[in-house]
């Protein structure tokens, strides 16, 4: 049985470490995107051969909700989608030029906001720190978390 002070210290954990990072903010590193925005476009820049399909599964996201954003993507011209010549009905999300330059602006942006949250920290607190946060990604992993 998991107990109500387990469960309160967990969304306790959640509600700061949102804060710490603004994943509340409406746009995410004072951009023009979203989390799930950024989140696409970081998958999307680090698969080659990925499809929507493959994105929706990932990244656990609503099928339509997806479809709409890689609509604007295409529309703003960070995504094109290719077909593929094994088979013709699988279509590859790549992003564009200017996709891969909003992505490394993105991506700078998200390395230095980490960078001013650890600098303050003595060296040991931040092995501490890393220590737990891998320890948390090793117990939750064993799980399967579907929605």
């Amino acid at each position: 049985m998991i107990s109500e002070n387990h469960v309160n210290s967990m969304r306790a954990f959640n509600r700061f470490y949102t804060g710490i990072i603004g994943l509340l903010d409406r746009h995410i590193l004072h951009s023009r995107y979203s989390l799930p925005e950024v989140r696409i476009l970081f998958e999307v820049y680090y698969h080659e051969q990925f499809t929507a399909k493959d994105l929706q599964e990932i990244i656990r996201i609503d099928k339509g909700y997806l479809s709409r954003i890689l609509s604007l993507f295409e529309e703003k011209k960070l995504i094109t989608r290719k077909r593929s010549k094994k088979d013709g009905r699988a279509r590859y999300l790549v992003l564009t030029k200017k996709g891969k330059s909003e992505f490394e602006i993105l991506n700078r942006a998200s390395h230095e906001q980490i960078r001013e949250i650890l600098l303050p920290l003595r060296k040991e607190e931040s092995k501490r720190l890393i220590r737990h946060m891998k320890e948390i990604q090793k117990i939750l992993a064993v799980h399967s978390f579907t929605k």
